[in-house]
């Protein structure tokens, strides 16, 4: 799986658009140009690693890499794993007491009244 995962036929439609974006006289000129791009590219991510693996030391080779690929995180996996996992409260005694409706509420909810005046602090405007 490369960086842009284009299949055979995505390839050919680009490669159409180009020639009739760019012309058949330009093509090969910008053809030339993205490779030694993509080889600079290269070359720097590959300078950057070394360089990292220089600093690091042997500790660079026991890292995860995997870990950190942001295409592993899907904000819906996330926020359902830590909706399912347990509370951790900082007493031991309160985890084998059950969790209460009054004991999960925050706050009380407050309930708008159309009959009495809007709380106003001349202070705070």
């Amino acid at each position: 799986m490369g960086i842009f995962d284009v299949n055979g036929y995505e390839f050919l439609i680009l490669l159409v658009v180009g020639i009739v974006v760019l012309g058949p006289e330009r093509l090969p000129e910008y053809a030339a140009k993205l490779a030694r791009f993509v080889q600079q590219a290269r070359g720097m991510a590959s300078g950057a690693r070394e360089s990292l693996r220089e600093q690091m030391g042997p500790e660079f080779d026991d890292i995860d890499w995997a870990q950190y690929d942001p295409r592993r995180y899907d904000p819906r996996r996330i926020v359902r794993e830590a909706l399912l996992e347990p509370f951790e409260s900082g007493d031991p005694q309160d985890d084998d007491k059950p969790v209460t409706a009054t004991m999960a509420a925050v706050a009380p909810a407050q309930v708008f009244d159309p009959s009495k005046p809007v709380p106003w602090d001349a202070e705070a405007t």
